[in-house]
Order: structure tokens, then sequence, then C-alpha cells
């Protein structure tokens, strides 16, 4: 019975680093996406995928500590609950929104988007290295 256990929370164990490892290779696809979206002048999108590396990184490092899928697109909420530094909260406070604004176009319009673009694309990047850096 002992050994049935331990082996279904071995299995378990092995299957979360699996989905961490899933989540974090497609946050570091989504950063590349947004780098060339931001080359092709495509700076919706490249705001978009921006957001998206963020959103699967910090979900990828939430899966490897806590063992389940924290299901949201709040960027802020998974950053607290992984004890990011102050400064990366805000930074995901910036990346948070762009899940929307980036995806309907009556929604919020924006003055400057190849500039907006080009600063989320920065922060999450810093996003993505410090978790890069924890796991």
């Amino acid at each position: 019975m002992r050994e049935k256990y331990y082996k279904a929370h071995t299995d378990l164990h092995d299957e979360m680093n699996e989905d961490a490892e899933v989540w974090w290779t497609q946050a570091l696809r989504d950063l590349e996406t947004a780098d060339h979206l931001l080359n092709a002048e495509r700076y919706e999108a490249a705001a978009f995928f921006a957001q998206q590396s963020a959103e699967k990184a910090l979900k990828s490092l939430h899966i490897e500590r806590y063992k389940e899928l924290k299901k949201t697109h709040d960027l802020v909420l998974l950053a607290k609950g992984l004890d990011l530094p102050s400064k990366l909260i805000d930074l995901c406070k910036e990346l948070s929104p762009a899940y929307v604004y980036t995806r309907y176009p009556d929604a919020v319009p924006l003055q400057d988007i190849e500039g907006v673009s080009k600063e989320l694309l920065g922060y999450a990047k810093e996003i993505i290295e410090w978790i890069r850096e924890r796991r």
C-alpha cells in the first residue's frame, strides 16, 4: 500500500515537472515571437506575446513550486504568490492589461503602441530572467 502511494506521488511529481517545462518552453517561444513581431512592426501582437510570455513563465514557476496550475491571466496575482520582488510586481501591473487591450481594438486606445510594445517586451524579459535564475 505504502509503495503504491509513493509511486503515485512520484508519478504526479514527474508529471508536474513535465508540465512546468512545457509552460517554460512556451514562455520562451512566446518571448521570441514577441521579439519577431516587434521587428516586423506588428506592435499590438508583440505586446500581446510579451504579456503571454511573462504569464506562462510565471505559471511554469508556480507549477514547479506548488505542483498545480494557477488558472488566471492576472500577472500580479501570480507574481505575488511567487514572492517576486516589488519591482517585478510593478512590471506585472504594466503587462497584465495587455492581455485585453491588444486583442480588442475598442478596449483602450494607445497613443504610442510602438513605445508601449518595446517597454512591455523589456518587462517580460526582466521577469523571465528572474524566473530563469530560480529554476
